[in-house]
C-alpha cells in the first residue's frame, strides 16, 4: 500500500537544467527513436477507446452545458493544437496521451504513439453517424461522479450513470456501420474502456459539508464503499453489453491539490494527510474490486491505474521529473496557492509550464499527463496492476 505520510510536500527550490526534463525527457528521446525503427506510421493497436469520468479527462462535453464547469476558453488549452476546447488543462489530457503521446520538444518525425488512435472526440460533438464513433468516444464530463449527486451545485453534467446511457445510446449506430454481428462484437471486445472517476465525489460532495449531507452520514471508509458499490454497478453493465477491456484508474492525493492546501487544513508547506487518508480507502478498493472482476468475469480484463503513486512520486521526487513548482498552479485568480482556483478568462498563465505539477487549483499539467499514461501503458505493477495497458492491448 503506498503510504500517505510519505507525501510530505514541503516547498522546495530546486535548480532545473533548462535544457532537460530529468528522466523524463531521457525516456522520452528513447521512445522517439523507438519509434523511427517501428516505423513512421502504425496502424491502431486496438481498433476503439472509449472513455469515462470527469474533469481529469473531459474533452468539451460540459461546453453546451448549463454548468458552471467549463474550460473552453483561453488559458485552456494553451499548448494544445486545437486551443481552448474544454479541456481542463493546458494542452492534452491523460486519454489524449494515451492515445497519442509525442514528445514536443522533438522533431514531428519522432513522435511516438502509443496506443496509435486518433484523439477521440467528446460525445457532445462526435456527430450522428456511427462512423464518426469507430475510433472512439469520450464521455466524460467535468463536474460527474460515481453518484448521480455530486456536482450539483455546478449546474449540468453527466454522471457515472449517465455517461454510460449516452454510450449505450451510440452501440445501435456503430453497430449500424459494422454491419455484422461477429464485427460489432469483435469491435467491443478489442476496445479499451478507460474510467476515471472518484475525485468529484470527494472534492464536490464529501468534502462540502455545507451543500451535501454525505459527510455527515459515512465514515471515510463507509463513503468509499458506497461509491465502489455505485462504481461496480455501472462497469458491470458496460461489461454486459460488449466491453472486455478495463482500464480503472484510483484517484491521486487530493489532499495535496492546491484547492485543498489553501483550505487551511494544513500547514502551508504541507498536504492535507486526512484527505490523502479518505482517498486511501477507495483505491485500495478499487484494487481489491479488480481482483474480483478479473476472477468473476474470465473473458474479460480489468486492471487498476495506480495514479496515487504516480503523482505522489513526482510530489516526493520533483527533480526527477523536472518539476520544481509543487503547491500552486501555473493559473489561477493569483499566482498563490493562497487563492487559487480555475483561470479566469483571458488570464496569463506562468512561462514555466512544465515545471509544474498542478496547471490550476484542481488540475495537473500535460507534463503530469504524459508521464502518467507512459506509466499506465509500459509500467510495472507498482504503476498498473496486473498488468500494463501495451498488454492489454495485445490481448
Amino acid at each position: 500500500m503506498f503510504q500517505t505520510d510519505k507525501i510530505k510536500m514541503r516547498r522546495k527550490h530546486i535548480t532545473r537544467n533548462p535544457h532537460g526534463g530529468g528522466n523524463t525527457r531521457l525516456l522520452l528521446v528513447m521512445l522517439g527513436y523507438l519509434c523511427l525503427i517501428k516505423g513512421a506510421v502504425a496502424a491502431p493497436q486496438i481498433p476503439a477507446m472509449f472513455a469515462f469520468g470527469d474533469s481529469l479527462i473531459d474533452d468539451g462535453n460540459n461546453n453546451g452545458l448549463n454548468s458552471l464547469a467549463k474550460s473552453n476558453y483561453y488559458p485552456y488549452g494553451i499548448d494544445f493544437y486545437q486551443g481552448s476546447t474544454g479541456r481542463f488543462c493546458n494542452g492534452k489530457t491523460v486519454v489524449d496521451a494515451l492515445c497519442m503521446l509525442d514528445a514536443p520538444f522533438l522533431p514531428l518525425s519522432l513522435s511516438c504513439d502509443l496506443l496509435e488512435l486518433p484523439y477521440i472526440p467528446a460525445y457532445t460533438t462526435a456527430g450522428p453517424n456511427g462512423t464518426s464513433r469507430l475510433g472512439g468516444v469520450n464521455y466524460a464530463s467535468a463536474g460527474g461522479g460515481i453518484l448521480d449527486e455530486t456536482g450539483q451545485h455546478l449546474g449540468e453534467r453527466y454522471s457515472l450513470n449517465q455517461q454510460v446511457l449516452n454510450f449505450e445510446s451510440d452501440l445501435n449506430s456503430i453497430r449500424a456501420v459494422l454491419g455484422t454481428d461477429r464485427s460489432y462484437n469483435q469491435f467491443l471486445t478489442r476496445s479499451i474502456a478507460v474510467m476515471v472517476f472518484g475525485s468529484n465525489d470527494y472534492i464536490n460532495n464529501y468534502l462540502l459539508p455545507s451543500l451535501y449531507n454525505s459527510g455527515y452520514n459515512y465514515t471515510p471508509e463507509q463513503f468509499a464503499n458506497l461509491l465502489l458499490n455505485h462504481y461496480t454497478r455501472q462497469i458491470l453493465a458496460l461489461n454486459s453489453v460488449g466491453l472486455r477491456k478495463f482500464l480503472l484508474a484510483g484517484v491521486g492525493p487530493l489532499g495535496c491539490i492546491p484547492s485543498q492546501r489553501a483550505s487551511g487544513a494544513a500547514r502551508p508547506d504541507r498536504c492535507v494527510d486526512q484527505v490523502n487518508e479518505m482517498v486511501v480507502f477507495f483505491n485500495q478498493g478499487l484494487r481489491s474490486l479488480v481482483e474480483q472482476l478479473n476472477s468473476n468475469h474470465p473473458g474479460s480484463i480489468f486492471i487498476y491505474g495506480n495514479t496515487y503513486a504516480a503523482v505522489g512520486d513526482m510530489l516526493n521526487n520533483p527533480a526527477n521529473y523536472g518539476f520544481s513548482v509543487l503547491d500552486r498552479g501555473c493559473c489561477g485568480i493569483e499566482q498563490n496557492y493562497e487563492w487559487q482556483f480555475t483561470c479566469l478568462p483571458l488570464s496569463t498563465p506562468c512561462p514555466n509550464r512544465n515545471q509544474y505539477v498542478f496547471w490550476d487549483a484542481f488540475h495537473p499539467t500535460e507534463s503530469v499527463n504524459l508521464i502518467l499514461a507512459q506509466k499506465a501503458y509500459t509500467g510495472n505493477q507498482t504503476d498498473v496492476y496486473p498488468i500494463n495497458v501495451q498488454q492489454l492491448a495485445q490481448l
